[in-house]
Formats: structure tokens, sequence, C-alpha cells
């Protein structure tokens, strides 16, 4: 068992732009495969360096809802998938990388068979990180399926898991070592804390209710039911500082971004922006 855990101009591998740039970063196998970080003059990433410098040039500058909103503009440029295509997706994103015919699954950190998904019990599902209920979105093409926050999950897990805000605290989840569940909250393990954190953050300024669904907004609240709000926001923001992106996280974002949505989630290659917006 494996426990590893835009404008449509802009719509461009990252890979391509840093070979076109010149630089040199390490061979990769295939999109599965993670990249890592290239160290710079500048003290970023090589590869975040050049995001800034083309995905994320409009972004740079700003602070506070002056970002949140220029991150909306850029990360609205998408193609969207349909509910019955997130199975084939997330068998993609979420490839176990020391085993190509498994996938992670988010809150156990099980390596489970891509071919295993399903309803029963034993199987995994479709988790929405953003509770579908939360803003009444449902699986509408959207965010019913917008990958950057729909992850593999045991399907008793996401059962356990339900609508629940996220908060810290509550009595073990049988057979999800390190996750924790009450009457209205839902924490997850420690190595996915931040995930679950930018998921969430992620889905706030991708659907500011200007496409006919929610404006969906975190709040320091546990049980919003139907509301399109999830909390508790201080909590998330600690975890974002805890559990930083690791190369699962960064490598799930560039395959959305290079082979379904042409789109990224900027707090994991940002963390600190969260911050910037929600002071």
């Amino acid at each position: 068992m494996s426990t590893h855990r835009p404008r449509r101009s802009r719509r461009i591998s990252l890979l391509a732009v840093v070979a076109a740039a010149g630089i040199a970063v390490p061979s990769v196998a295939a999109a599965d495969t993670p990249v890592a970080p290239v160290a710079s003059d500048h003290h970023r990433p090589t590869a975040v360096r050049v995001l800034d410098d083309t995905y994320y040039q409009d972004a740079l500058g700003k602070s506070g809802q002056e970002l949140k909103a220029a991150l909306h503009t850029i990360i609205s440029e998408q193609t969207k998938v349909s509910y019955s295509e997130v199975w084939d997706a997330l068998k993609a994103t979420d490839e176990d990388p020391d085993n190509p015919s498994n996938v992670i699954l988010l809150y156990s950190g099980r390596s489970q068979s891509k071919d295993e998904n399903g309803g029963n019990a034993d199987q995994w599902n479709r988790e929405h990180v953003w509770a579908k209920s939360h803003g009444d979105f449902g699986t509408a093409t959207g965010p019913g399926t917008d990958l950057h926050h729909l992850r593999p999950a045991n399907v008793t897990v996401n059962s356990i898991r339900g609508n629940k805000d996220f908060d810290n605290g509550g009595e073990d989840v049988p057979d999800a070592a390190g996750n924790r569940t009450d009457d209205d909250s839902f924490e997850p393990r420690d190595q996915v804390k931040g995930d679950v954190a930018r998921m969430i953050l992620y889905m706030a300024v991708r659907y500011e209710g200007d496409d006919g669904f929610a404006d969906l907004e975190p709040n320091d609240k546990v049980d919003n039911g139907s509301a399109p709000n999830i909390g508790r926001l201080s909590v998330l923001k600690q975890w974002n500082d805890e559990d930083p992106p690791d190369d699962f996280e960064k490598n799930r974002n560039q395959v959305i971004y290079d082979s379904f949505q042409h789109n990224r989630n900027p707090f994991i290659d940002h963390p600190e922006w969260v911050d910037s917006i929600w002071e």
C-alpha cells in the first residue's frame, strides 16, 4: 500500500515556455511525472517565474480584492469537462507515481486500482471537496465538474465526510488514519490539509456568481448547510501555511492545466496569495 500521498492566448504548456526561454529543466517521461523546481536568482522556482511572466502577469503587484479579481479573470478561461469525463480525468490527475495502474485516494492516502471506481463501499468515487450542496450546484458542468476540487476518495470515507465544513477536531474516521470528524465538520489527514485549503480557496476565486452559479465564499463558520459558503476560513489559512504544496499536488495542477481544463489553481503556484486575499 502506497501512502504518497487565460485568456486563451495563455493556454500554453509551461514546459514549452521554459524550453523556449532556454531555461534548463529536468527531463520528464510523461505529463504525470512531477517536475522538480529549479532554483532561480530571484529566489523563486523557475517554473513559477515563467508562469509569472506569462499566465499570472496581470495579477502581479496586486493584493487583496484587486488580486482576487485579477485571478478570477485569469482562471475563468478554462475548458470544461462533463461529470462522466471526470472519472477518466481523475485517473490521470491523481495517478500513483509509484504505480501507474492506481490512483491515490485523498483522505485515506490509499493507493487503489484505477478500475475499482464506482459506488460500492470499498471502491473509490468522485469527492467534491467543496461540497456540491454548498451553493446547490450539484454535478452541473462548471463547479460540479471542476477538477481542481474533485478528488478520488473511498466511498465510505466520502460518505462520512458528506457535506460537512472543514475544521479541526472530532473522532477518528474508521479506515482513514489521521482524519477526524464530528457532527458538523471534517478534519483531513495532515498530509492533505493544505491541498484541501487550496482547493476550497480556488473555488472561491473561480466562482464569483457571474456565470449562472452561486458566488462561492469561505467563511469562519461550520454547519453552513446549503448556503454558498464553506468554513472554517481561519483553519483553512492555517492548513495552507502548515502544509505547503508538495510534488503530487504541483503535478496534479500541471496535468489539469496541460491536458484537461487549461487553467491553474493559483494557490498551488503562489500559496502566499491566500494571506494577501484573506487577511
